[in-house]
């Protein structure tokens, strides 16, 4: 049996999911359901264990699949995540996130002067034409299909205190449960469980995410949760930043007109959670129309998915297409898929046709390139140059492993004899 890897709140969340979907108490039904809900790597241990301690179906399910779980739950800590719906203390904050009421006082605990404090927070925007040293940014672009992708990436101390600010502040806010990625126990994995095995899948990708939250979505995050004007200001300013005009070259004017205001920067360790909680009022609401319709969704980062038995999956779409509009975000066109059951099925680069699981093609891929670097070396198949090699290819095991142990231990052992200097 695996270590205890799931936090008490995940468990009350999915034992409620648990308990929607189950259809009949059986040792398959609960298995499945348990899948539907659970990570993969305790979901199907965990739904025998249910029906072995609980062969005969009882009152209360969503009790009994807590108390299965007990051996895969992580105590709840002495500092709790806030949950939404529970009542704040007498000075207006949520328990379990740190008291500060005054500028002075937040540049104290952020180790900084107030003067520093302004500086890292850019209360100016000087830094959109301040030279390239005096930045609190390196930017560098990839190329995508349809454009680049801009990083914009801290440098050490701005990235220190935007790492304090996540760990002591911004992970102790919850993100909605459909979210499933950049959250405890979320992964590629546990946004596609829930639409394995569907007739119809609907995926939606959303286009320059980060780059369309602002420092006024971000500051009402901190507003709602109870920090005053001048506080939520400041933590927004210091997570989030305008691209410098001179970086904004050669790039669509569309994102380009993202980039110049300030917004999430992709690199930001604070960016991805701050996201899922300024989408958390959309996630809210297509959740509750898959609820409503009898159907599922979750999201990871920005891929967007639902599915069902039996749905009109064209008025899901322009559903979704409404409320995201709405909530102030953008689809990509190019990317809005509705897949049926008689056509490969991809979340994430998951194929879920059966359950969630990377396309045979990708895993047959990065075997013939372990076969080729076992036999002419490794640095022979680094086409695209990647400064640490080793790392990228043991990046991609882990990704085809983590819905596949046979896969994994099949790559990891061509790996190992792999002479990675050559």
């Amino acid at each position: 049996m695996s270590e205890p890897s799931l936090p008490a709140g995940e468990v009350a969340a999915a034992a409620a999911e648990f308990s929607r979907i189950l259809t009949a108490w059986t040792r398959s039904e609960i298995v499945r359901a348990v899948i539907a809900v659970l990570p993969y790597d305790v979901a199907a241990e965990a739904g025998n264990r249910l029906f072995e301690r609980t062969p005969h179906e009882p009152r209360h399910p969503a009790a009994a699949f807590v108390a299965a779980l007990q051996p895969w739950t992580l105590p709840t800590p002495v500092t709790r995540t806030w949950d939404l719906t529970e009542p704040v203390r007498a000075d207006g904050l949520p328990a379990g996130l740190p008291d500060l009421h005054d500028v002075e006082q937040f540049a104290y605990w952020l180790d900084f002067t107030v003067p520093e404090l302004e500086w890292f927070a850019d209360r100016g925007g000087w830094l959109r034409t301040a030279r390239p040293p005096l930045r609190h940014y390196r930017i560098w672009r990839r190329a995508k299909r349809d454009g680049v992708r801009v990083i914009e990436a801290p440098k050490p101390r701005m990235r220190e205190t935007q790492r304090r600010l996540l760990r002591r502040l911004v992970e102790r806010i919850p993100a909605h449960p459909a979210a499933r990625g950049f959250v405890p126990g979320g992964s590629t994995a546990a946004f596609a469980w829930p639409h394995t095995d569907r007739p119809s899948v609907l995926r939606v990708d959303l286009r320059h995410c980060f780059e369309t939250v602002t420092t006024a979505r971000v500051r009402r995050v901190f507003a709602d949760v109870g920090y005053p004007p001048a506080i939520a200001r400041l933590l927004a300013e210091i997570c989030t930043t305008a691209t410098p005009v001179d970086e904004l070259t050669d790039i669509d004017h569309t994102h380009a007109s993202l980039l110049r205001y300030r917004h999430l920067p992709q690199g930001a360790p604070t960016s991805p959670h701050l996201a899922n909680l300024v989408m958390r009022s959309l996630d809210r609401r297509l959740d509750g129309y898959a609820r409503h319709n009898g159907l599922r969704y979750t999201r990871y980062g920005d891929d967007l998915a639902l599915s069902g038995d039996d749905f009109d999956a064209d008025r899901a779409l322009w559903v979704v297409l409404q409320v995201v509009g709405d909530e102030g975000f953008l689809v990509h066109p190019g990317k809005v898929r509705i897949m049926h059951r008689h056509q490969q099925q991809r979340l994430a680069g998951l194929v879920v046709n059966d359950r969630p699981q990377v396309a045979r093609a990708d895993y047959d891929n990065l075997r013939a390139l372990l076969h080729n670097a076992i036999r002419d070396g490794a640095q022979a198949q680094n086409r695209d140059a990647h400064p640490d090699f080793r790392a990228h290819v043991y990046g991609l095991i882990a990704w085809i492993g983590s819905t596949g142990t046979l896969r994994r231990d099949r790559l990891l052992e061509m790996a190992a004899r792999v002479d990675w200097d050559s």
